[in-house]
């Protein structure tokens, strides 16, 4: 079930510099200081928990900036994540950022309605399988940890889960907080 995307906004009203506490400051200044260069998504709302936030944008900003991971298929692995979780806003985002990646339309599209892409380089089914395997039998076969391995190495298996795990937290928040889309965009996922 794919979570609609509402018109009556987000759940945690808007913190600005001004009513955040002392705590709350440090934190945002810590995450628009940072490679993201803003504070968008699901950071509104983790600031609530100031602690939570600076430890799960550090784990993010690794992963979305320095993964070992190549960033086409890095995106691959946040979109089958966003998908697993109906996270409108989480796909929407990140298919812009899979495109400029140079991840093909058809993949994105593929991904968004649950199916799997065809035709995929061995990269990207690599990438796509143990994803995707990670989500439907809450872990991987031998056969998929080995291939993983075999290209990215160990520090490739655990960059993917990683982006599997902090995609998800980030995910959960968005859809908790009913975190829209910008006026004017339609939501990417239907149900499946």
């Amino acid at each position: 079930m794919t979570p609609e995307n509402p018109t009556d906004g987000p759940r945690f009203t808007l913190l600005t510099e001004a009513t955040m506490t002392p705590r709350q400051r440090e934190s945002y200044q810590g995450i628009v200081s940072g490679p993201r260069k803003g504070a968008r998504g699901p950071f509104n709302a983790l600031l609530r928990s100031p602690e939570v936030a600076d430890r799960v944008q550090k784990v993010g900003e690794y992963i979305r900036f320095q993964s070992t991971i190549p960033a086409a298929l890095n995106e691959m692995a946040i979109l089958i994540t966003g998908r697993f979780w109906g996270a409108q806003y989480e796909y929407w985002a990140h298919s812009r950022l899979a495109r400029e990646a140079g991840l093909p339309d058809a993949i994105i599209d593929a991904i968004a309605e649950g199916r799997r892409p065809a035709p995929m380089s061995d990269d990207q089914r690599i990438v796509h399988d143990f994803c995707s395997e990670l989500f439907r039998d809450k872990a991987v076969s031998d056969v998929t940890f080995k291939a993983v391995v075999g290209r990215f190495g160990e520090q490739g298996v655990i960059d993917l889960i990683a982006a599997s795990g902090y995609y998800s937290i980030v995910s959960m928040v968005l859809n908790v907080d009913r975190y829209p889309l910008p006026a004017g965009e339609h939501p990417p996922l239907k149900s499946l």
